[in-house]
């Protein structure tokens, strides 16, 4: 095993890092998110659209199609809709048509519409990217993380499913990796992960990996050389969407949170911090102050605490802590922490030599 090629996938950012192991070199990269790229592109289109695909981050994308709709023709593939929401009804409110992909895809022909195609994965900009690096577009390994909260049953609630998902997991296998799939064993309940894998497996590669960016961001940041002699850490990776906080009792995760990043301030990621090294964090509370879930496993006590670490593009929120917040920065580089993360599960997992990511 030699080239790895991880991909961050997120709302705001798209991160990439090229690494070979057997000369230990390395490249990144910190591009516009697919979502913000693509919203870009699909609103220079002008007039009637049909759209193909899979499902997708949704955000800015969903918000250009839906307004697209309220003056023209949108017809959706079922496979790209999931974008917009897993209920087809809710998308059909917002004035967009959802067909068979069969016939969205002979729809591509009708001079009447624009074609546009979602998808996390551009593959002719990210081999652009790549060729940027100077090497070539061919490798051992690829591995991708976004943020996927499942297809739940009706009638339950897209995030008690993915912390309920995330127990189920972790109670077997309590470590983040835990969290990581090839790219054919993606549970077909993580539908943006799966659709994910179905494109990278259009890279050359010998294997491919997904995992969710929560977790591989998890073990990202628990990577931070002021993290790594120590036990009982808190990590937190403050991000443009979304943001996270973990507490991990060696490699282990004994409990995380999740909130919207617009919702957090200082001072609230500071309790909630002591909180989940306390064991005070109650997933239903979590929910009812607008976050997005909590799950505690085990506890150590805020005292206990051995190291803080920050990572994440917005991380700048917490300058002025009060905390013994340290900005972390795991392979050199903030931006690199859910890439690294990736890099770290698929080492554990394959059961590889320890790397230095110094």
């Amino acid at each position: 095993m030699s080239r790895f090629l991880f991909i961050d996938v997120g709302a705001g950012t798209m991160d990439i890092l090229y690494y070979d192991d057997s000369d230990l070199l390395s490249y990144k990269a910190v591009v516009k998110s697919p979502v913000r790229h693509l919203a870009e592109k699909a609103a220079a289109i002008p007039g009637n659209l049909v759209v193909t695909g899979v499902e997708m981050g949704g955000g800015a994308i969903s918000n250009v199609l839906q307004q697209r709709a309220q003056n023209h023709k949108v017809v959706m593939s079922i496979s790209s809709s999931a974008t917009i929401h897993h209920n087809t009804d809710r998308v059909r409110a917002s004035g967009i048509q959802i067909v068979e992909d069969d016939a969205a895809e002979k729809l591509k022909k009708d001079p009447e519409y624009s074609h546009f195609l979602l998808g996390d994965l551009e593959l002719n900009r990210l081999k652009q990217i790549v060729d940027a690096f100077g090497v070539p577009f061919d490798f051992d390994v690829v591995g991708v993380c976004a943020q996927d909260h499942g297809v739940p049953p009706t009638g339950v609630s897209h995030l008690d499913f993915r912390h309920n998902t995330f127990r189920k997991v972790l109670d077997k296998t309590p470590f983040p990796h835990a969290m990581l799939y090839e790219g054919e064993d993606v549970p077909p309940t993580m539908n943006r992960l799966s659709s994910i894998a179905s494109i990278a497996r259009k890279i050359p590669s010998k294997e491919i990996y997904v995992m969710d960016s929560g977790m591989a961001a998890i073990a990202g940041a628990a990577m931070d050389p002021s993290a790594r002699s120590k036990k009982n850490i808190l990590v937190m990776d403050v991000a443009t969407s979304h943001t996270l906080g973990a507490a991990l009792i060696g490699d282990e995760i004994a409990g995380f949170f999740e909130y919207h990043t617009k919702d957090i301030t200082r001072e609230r990621m500071e309790r909630l911090m002591v909180d989940l090294a306390e064991g005070r964090l109650n997933h239903d509370q979590i929910l009812k102050e607008g976050g997005h879930g909590a799950c505690i496993r085990k506890t150590f006590g805020f005292d206990s605490t051995e190291a803080i670490i920050a990572t994440g593009p917005k991380r700048k929120m917490l300058a002025g802590s009060s905390l013994p917040i340290r900005f972390g920065a795991p392979f050199g580089d903030n931006m690199m922490t859910g890439a690294l993360g990736l890099l770290e599960s698929i080492r554990r997992a394959k059961g590889l030599e320890p790397g230095s990511y110094l």
